[in-house]
């Protein structure tokens, strides 16, 4: 089995190996992954179709996905990521799940323990905000390596402009997240090493990378069942 979420700058895939998953992602430009049968992919997109051609009965959509107070418009990662947490991640005291999911933007979804949606917030993620800059202006570039400084103010330009907006983003999380009522659950391909920057101020963090491919792979056992 073998699972693809189309996202706006990579595609995500999962496989079934050897009795586990294999996570892994591709640009999305690239051909599809060697030995697959394009007809067996289950699917989901968030960002504009690949080159290679999907089976639309595969597809996962966010009305098909059961939560309460889910709104149709939302997006269908936001969706499985949700799913997913309410599958996965230990909850013992019955606290909200606050969703970061860092990727070409950074989302955030808030939900109770019983699985109802609460909402959320969008802004640009990591690499979006690092490329605006170069865009907009002159004398900015993106930098070559992201090595993220421990100083609150720097003279070289290029940590300047990586610390700067590592805030914007831990900032933004920061926020919104409350320890005592909340569960933060990061996702996202640049999750890992943002949320190293997030622990050291507060706890109740889980990081599940691979957090929204869990909830297509948990959407689609669930269906299986069903039928």
């Amino acid at each position: 089995m073998i699972f693809l979420l189309v996202g706006n700058s990579r595609l995500h895939w999962a496989e079934y190996v050897e009795s586990d998953y294999k996570f892994f992602h591709t640009n999305k430009n690239d051909s599809p992954p060697e030995n697959i049968n394009m007809n067996k992919i289950i699917w989901a997109s968030v960002g504009k179709s690949p080159k290679f051609i999907l089976k639309k009965n595969n597809e996962i959509k966010t009305k098909d996905i059961q939560l309460s107070n889910l709104p149709d418009f939302f997006g269908v990662d936001r969706a499985l990521a949700c799913l997913a947490a309410l599958k996965i991640i230990e909850n013992p005291l019955n606290k909200d799940l606050l969703i970061a999911d860092f990727g070409t933007i950074l989302s955030i979804t808030k939900l109770n323990p019983n699985g109802s949606i609460l909402g959320g917030q969008l802004i640009p993620g990591f690499l979006t905000q690092l490329k605006s800059m170069q865009q907009r202006t002159k004398n900015l570039k993106i930098p070559k390596n992201f090595d993220i400084p421990t100083n609150d103010f720097l003279i070289n330009t290029e940590e300047a402009i990586l610390k700067g907006v590592t805030n914007s983003l831990s900032g933004f999380i920061n926020s919104l997240f409350n320890p005592e009522k909340d569960i933060l659950i990061t996702c996202g391909g640049d999750s890992q090493f943002l949320t190293e920057i997030l622990k050291t101020k507060k706890k109740n963090i889980v990081n599940a990378p691979n957090l929204v491919m869990e909830g297509m792979i948990i959407h689609h056992l669930s269906r299986e069942k069903l039928l």
